[in-house]
């Protein structure tokens, strides 16, 4: 039996959900792999969800949100990529392999550019194996 990757998906409400819902829409077919979760804004995602995602048995994980000048709470994308930027160094530091986490922007005119999305992190983290470390965490006391 072939390894199938389990992918968690944060996602912005007003672009990239949107960008989403346009790909079933339009029928653009991609990997059923990714289970998405709505947030208000990815400006709001703390380091402890990404963590309990893999925790809970994630093998990878996608952050999508609005693209730049595009957020509708004006800055919710900049504050995103600033904290991507130090959750990158606390994944090094916990021996998380940075390739399982994939940050990018989809508006939600580009239902094509999800399903790409989706499609190329899908087959990264397949490539990639299952996440065996979660065990690790749960014993951190992450869960």
């Amino acid at each position: 039996m072939s390894f199938e990757p389990k992918i968690t998906a944060f996602v912005c409400n007003w672009c990239t959900y949107a960008g989403a819902d346009l790909t079933g829409t339009s029928r653009i077919k991609y990997q059923p792999n990714v289970r998405v979760l709505r947030l208000p804004c990815t400006g709001r995602i703390d380091f402890m969800l990404l963590a309990k995602a893999f925790a809970r048995g994630a093998d990878g994980i996608i952050v999508s949100g609005c693209h730049p000048n595009d957020c509708h709470y004006t800055s919710g994308n900049y504050h995103a990529r600033r904290r991507w930027m130090v959750y990158r160094g606390l994944m090094d530091f916990m021996g998380i392999d940075t390739r399982r986490v994939t940050f990018s922007w989809v508006s939600a005119a580009e239902g094509a550019r999800w399903a790409e999305l989706v499609n190329e992190v899908t087959t990264t983290v397949r490539e990639l194996g299952p996440y065996q470390d979660y065990k690790e965490l749960a014993l951190a006391g992450v869960e």
